[in-house]
């Protein structure tokens, strides 16, 4: 575990120094045109001790600006990160935290595979949206958070539901969570300066005046630049958003497989994947480029189209849930890198896992997995939870119905349509 640890934040750094590249790449790119000085209206000779010196442009040093502007950037995104990234992505993904009382099962859940991974009890929040998706984030296991959205809670049975949780568990045991905001923050800054040249040049419009003066040698590399410029602020972002995803598609895998060994019931999580790309619900309205390779699939994916392709945060779903299906003698990293061999036909998914020697035998399915819920049963029950994260009161009358009270509502008492009953908010049972 600790092999596999140290191998995930190696290849983290490289992959965070390698868009960090990139990002000091395009900087020095649009500050060389940028900021360079204007060509001269004439060149002159200066004669000194015999020798004749040719003056000419000024140097051009904005491409060293360019880069200081860029690493300023990064560096001050990257402490606000640290200092509060983990509430940044909670607040723009509009997760709400929430109690044990609130939602008792999801909290059983999440403190039991903090207890088989050895961490702290993350901090628990929901997301009021019924599309099916979760995400842990935080800058260290002790200031961990796990995300989850109402219609993940609504429509997964406690089985699917723990195997979603001992996916994001995995996460904060893997250490993935601080790299993946970094790597977040890094693409912020990268696409942040892109947008901030390319709009500066849609509306500006000055530079072809400033290359017109001067010698056609001069303006034509100066417009040469100009177009490597424009095409670097394109391609930049695409780069490092390739880097992004292939830091998130192989942390994926290493998180199904921690699923695995912590649940001992790699079907749980198949299943939850399963149901997840077959909803039928919108796409999650608060993911964006930046956030959507910390959920535990692409937030992004249409109804009837590829859930991943060679431009997707996370590997395909299909062969996601294969690989742990094909799971049989046991739960642990080696049997998991073993079915992902056979299933992929590729090299083991990191080396730590093939070498990794545990006897983790596999469970059967809870009695409670085995009811099933009706579809009308289940959106109802995303109903309610979006509700009861909104802020209603439920309150239950003695005839047995169930009133739902907006949190603007201004009354203290309220009238049960079925039986007349009065009843009062402090009666509220959620």
């Amino acid at each position: 575990m600790f092999e596999l640890i140290r191998a995930n934040k190696r290849n983290s750094i490289i992959l965070i120094l390698m868009m960090a590249a990139v990002l000091c790449s395009l900087g020095y790119i649009i500050g060389n045109i940028a900021l360079a000085p204007p060509p001269p209206a004439s060149y002159y000779k200066v004669i000194s001790d015999d020798k004749v010196i040719t003056s000419g442009q000024e140097p051009n040093y904005g491409g060293l600006w360019g880069v200081a502007v860029a690493a300023a950037i990064w560096f001050f995104l990257t402490i606000a990160s640290l200092a509060g990234g983990d509430q940044i992505l909670l607040s723009v993904s509009k997760a709400i935290p929430v109690s044990h009382a609130d939602h008792p099962q999801l909290f059983n859940i999440v403190e039991e595979m903090a207890i088989a991974a050895g961490l702290p009890m993350p901090k628990v929040y929901v997301i009021a949206d019924p599309a099916l998706n979760a995400f842990a984030t935080g800058r260290s296991p002790k200031s961990a958070s796990v995300a989850v959205t109402a219609g993940l809670l609504g429509r997964l049975n406690r089985d699917e539901l723990q195997g979603v949780i001992a996916h994001e568990m995995s996460h904060i045991l893997h250490r993935d969570i601080l790299f993946v905001t970094l790597a977040g923050i890094m693409l912020g800054s990268i696409v942040l300066i892109s947008d901030i040249f390319l709009r500066g040049m849609f509306y500006g419009r000055s530079s072809g005046r400033r290359f017109s003066s001067g010698s056609d040698k001069s303006s034509q590399a100066a417009i040469i630049m100009m177009i490597i410029a424009v095409v670097a602020a394109i391609l930049a972002p695409i780069m490092a958003q390739l880097l992004y995803f292939a830091l998130s598609r192989r942390r994926e895998y290493l998180a199904d497989a921690g699923s695995a060994r912590l649940t001992r019931y790699p079907e749980g999580l198949a299943s939850a994947l399963e149901k997840i790309a077959a909803s039928i619900s919108p796409q999650l309205s608060s993911a964006n480029r930046v956030t959507a390779p910390m959920y535990i699939i692409n937030p992004f994916k249409k109804q009837g189209m590829p859930l991943s392709d060679l431009t997707s945060t996370h590997p395909p779903i299909s062969e996601r849930i294969r690989i742990l299906r094909n799971i049989t003698h046991g739960a642990s990293f080696k049997d998991y890198s073993d079915s992902f061999r056979d299933v992929t036909g590729k090299k083991n998914v990191s080396a730590g896992l093939s070498q990794t020697q545990e006897d983790i035998p596999l469970r059967q399915a809870s009695e409670e997995t085995m009811k099933k819920q009706t579809i009308e049963n289940q959106t109802r029950q995303v109903g309610d939870i979006m509700r009861q994260v909104n802020g209603f009161a439920f309150l239950t009358c003695s005839c047995g119905l169930k009133l739902k009270v907006p949190p603007d509502y201004k009354g203290n008492k309220v009238g049960c349509p079925r039986c007349r009953n009065i009843l009062t908010l402090q009666d509220r049972k959620i």
